[in-house]
């Protein structure tokens, strides 16, 4: 059966396995949905809370995006959340995020976002800890989509892990569990290194492959003396400096602009993902869960990354001289009130994502959508960023009504796109 772009929820119950033992298979299985997000589908599935100790105490939800017309997924990009309701609530968005999206199309990879029980005064550590349970359904949802979205290869591809506070705390776990499965890793002021290494939580053997994953630790420079959240720049400095001592690549991009929240680290962060993407998936034809050493990555950082970094820690955020793609199928309808509806499609700006887009009729600027782009934590963007970095809702949409539109023939309209250091795509007239 074909998945609806309208959203239908789908009732298809295959669930596969392999990576589930922890599971009783005689449960009742979850059944999937879907929806269509802008240039491809996004699956969702809910796991409850396990019935046996050793199973993850809490419900889930788990969301992937898969951009439209790909034949064979190359990755997974995860977008892990962090701890408390709130950071909880951000994840059901994080699939949605066209700039993420735009980083997803261009390797082939699908984006993945979840959304652990957001319940109040709920131990956190019962999820990001990797170890108890949620890093089995994680691997338990990725087979579940692989059936129900009919992409095997997911069971397989490599992943890229990106984690917010206790999200970075499941990702360093994760780390050390399957490093030969992860692409890098970017810790958003968290990891689970000063936990394991003081008794917090049980300590974990960390096998030499672990050493050979990209990572980058990104705390906000205001958590460096602040009551709460010091211990994220402590505990990433200090893993910084053990892992360095084993000859593991790990770089420290401290934000000068924030504390914990994630700020503009989206401008590194996706470029820091795109480099490690271009030297470590495997090539066409080959195995496609193999990546290669950082060997070659390791040659070209300088060249290509360096400065970029060097730029993000003196100024919170990574510059862009490009202007981004213009948007595509415009379109321009007569309602039923006499207005004329403007739709468009469009891909974020690969290095500095949407802020807005402009909207002409007969050549004449007649709207901005949105009006006045908000920025609370970085850059005004299209899609408002929260403090997890996931866009906030509703959802806003590439559409605009002109409700002064003369009668008669409907005028050519046309829209571009601005990116959020405010360059103008060029205009798609509408058809």
């Amino acid at each position: 059966m074909p998945f609806s772009r309208a959203g239908i929820a789908l009732c298809l119950i295959a669930l596969a396995s392999f990576h589930t033992p922890a599971y009783s298979q005689s449960a009742k299985k979850p059944a999937p949905s879907s929806r269509h997000s802008t240039g491809g589908t996004i699956y969702q599935v809910h796991y409850p809370k396990g019935t046996k100790p050793e199973e993850l105490q809490l419900s889930v939800d788990f969301y992937l995006w898969i951009p439209d017309g790909v034949k064979q997924l190359r990755g997974v990009i995860v977008h892990q959340h962090g701890c408390g309701p709130g950071a909880s609530r951000a994840g059901r968005t994080a699939a949605d995020d066209l700039h993420w999206q735009a980083l997803a199309k261009k390797w082939n990879c699908a984006l993945m976002g979840s959304s652990y029980e957001p319940r109040k005064g709920l131990n956190c550590r019962l999820w990001c800890d990797a170890r108890r349970g949620s890093a089995d359904r994680f691997l338990q949802s990725l087979d579940h989509f692989a059936d129900v979205a009919k992409h095997s290869e997911l069971k397989t591809v490599p992943w890229c892990l990106w984690g917010h506070s206790g999200g970075g705390f499941w990702a360093s776990l994760m780390q050390v569990k399957y490093p030969q499965r992860i692409v890098a890793i970017w810790l958003q002021s968290g990891t689970a290194f000063a936990a394991w290494s003081n008794g917090g939580i049980a300590a974990t053997f960390i096998p030499k492959a672990a050493y050979r994953v990209p990572v980058v630790g990104c705390p906000g420079f205001k958590e460096k003396d602040h009551s709460r959240f010091k211990s994220a720049w402590n505990g990433l400095t200090a893993m910084q400096k053990a892992y360095r001592e084993k000859g593991a690549f790990f770089e420290l991009a401290p934000d000068p602009k924030t504390a914990h929240e994630c700020g503009d680290s989206r401008y590194l962060a996706i470029p820091f993902f795109d480099f490690w993407l271009k030297h470590r998936l495997p090539e066409s034809g080959e195995e496609l869960h193999t990546l290669k050493p950082i060997t070659e990555g390791r040659k070209h950082w300088d060249d290509s990354l360096a400065a970029k970094l060097k730029e993000f820690v003196k100024t919170g955020a990574v510059g862009d001289t490009t202007p981004p793609p213009a948007p595509n199928e415009v379109t321009a309808r007569r309602d039923e009130t006499g207005g004329v509806t403007i739709t468009w499609k469009a891909t974020a700006d690969f290095e500095s994502g949407i802020r807005c887009f402009i909207i002409k009729r007969d050549g004449k600027r007649i709207a901005q959508v949105p009006e006045k782009p908000k920025g609370r934590f970085g850059r005004p963007l299209f899609q408002t960023m929260s403090y997890s970095g996931t866009p906030e809702k509703p959802l806003p949409q590439m559409r605009f009504t002109d409700k002064t539109a003369p009668k008669g023939e409907i005028p050519v309209y046309s829209v571009r796109t601005v990116n959020s250091v405010k360059l103008k795509s060029k205009p798609t007239r509408s058809r």
